[in-house]
């Protein structure tokens, strides 16, 4: 199964209750639950101490509001990225979130996350 294949509202069924988890827990700093659903390649690339200190030295990360808007989806081989745009609590302005799906095991898995 390829998700690029599926339409634009199942995507977004599954991608955003995955990106408000993402907040939730990179606001209260808790690794284990933000990749719970990394993919094993994703899971293996990123070290926890690196990414705890990322979670500890910077208030945006502590201060993601759940005041996201989907952007838009970008279909690519086996992976769909999924684009928000991004608030913090704390910090005026806007961010670009980008959330990259794929399959794994006949599961959807996360493959990419980050806040530019």
């Amino acid at each position: 199964m390829n998700i690029i294949d599926q339409p634009d509202d199942e995507i977004l069924a599954v991608a955003d209750p995955m990106w408000l988890d993402l907040i939730k827990f990179s606001n209260e700093g808790r690794y284990q639950e933000f990749s719970s659903n990394f993919s094993k390649s994703l899971a293996l690339a990123l070290n926890e101490i690196e990414v705890g200190r990322q979670f500890a030295g910077s208030e945006l990360t502590q201060s993601l509001s759940y005041e996201v808007d989907c952007l838009g989806l970008i279909r690519r081989g086996a992976h769909v990225t999924v684009l928000y745009r991004q608030r913090s609590t704390t910090k005026p302005g806007e961010w670009l979130g980008r959330l990259v799906l794929g399959y794994e095991e006949d599961s959807i898995k996360i493959f990419g996350a980050s806040i530019f």
